[in-house]
């Protein structure tokens, strides 16, 4: 484990209480024992949230072995006065997802929340801590209404315009994050294969966008003529 992760998780694991889960303080009284990655249950999926009431949401996730799902929330990103769940066991019969139907959270807030596999195998072995975020609708009838802002993009990298080093990267969706949307929608084409992209594009100025290029991306995609028929029609 390297510094930056050894710092991350004893943040999380020793400061934030996840240690009092139980078997949990058996591994505290070990320091000098380091579990390795590989024997941790793993998240592969990471994890989602979805479903949110005034009240409630439900969070997912997906682990690579028979565990138990515990979870922790918070309405401040500090988790001070943290709540803590006891989520199901994550079984081969469910194909080792679960879910937590969270309730009674308070309304129109934000909710920092973390999840934690617990091995069935061996419960002091736990997994790293995945971390999530999500806003809950005001309440109907509720004063203090608020807007809601959508944010929706497409066709990434299209019509040749990619990933430009010199000014930084793809920075869109950094800047649709900054916002802080309500709801994000990607209306498809997460890359944007119907045209190549050339290395460089002149622009009005007569400075030149110079993109990052593959040799997937420097040409045209072939395409069949049902799809080039298809596409015709519509």
């Amino acid at each position: 484990m390297d510094r930056r992760r050894f710092l991350h998780a004893s943040t999380l694991l020793g400061g934030a209480s996840l240690l009092t889960l139980p078997g949990a303080q058996a591994l505290a009284q070990a320091p000098a024992v380091i579990t390795r990655d590989a024997m941790r249950p793993q998240m592969p999926h990471g994890i989602q949230s979805g479903d949110p009431v005034a009240d409630g949401a439900i969070v997912w996730t997906r682990g690579d072995r028979p565990s138990r799902l515990w979870l922790e929330w918070s309405t401040t990103a500090s988790f001070a006065n943290l709540q803590r769940v006891r989520g199901p066991h994550l079984l081969e019969d469910s194909d080792f997802t679960g879910r937590v139907d969270l309730r009674g959270l308070p309304a129109g807030q934000e909710i920092f929340y973390r999840v934690v596999l617990q091995d069935l195998h061996n419960e002091r072995v736990m997994s790293e801590p995945v971390a999530g975020h999500l806003r809950l609708p005001t309440a109907l009838g509720a004063k203090g209404l608020r807007d809601v802002r959508f944010a929706w993009s497409g066709d990434t990298c299209g019509q040749g315009w990619g990933i430009n080093e010199q000014w930084g990267g793809m920075k869109i969706y950094e800047q649709i994050r900054r916002i802080n949307p309500d709801f994000f929608l990607h209306s498809g084409d997460t890359i944007y294969a119907d045209s190549p992209i050339p290395a460089e594009i002149k622009l009005a100025d007569g400075s030149l966008w110079r993109n990052v290029v593959t040799e997937q991306t420097s040409k045209a995609p072939r395409r069949s003529t049902s799809t080039a028929a298809a596409t015709a029609t519509t």
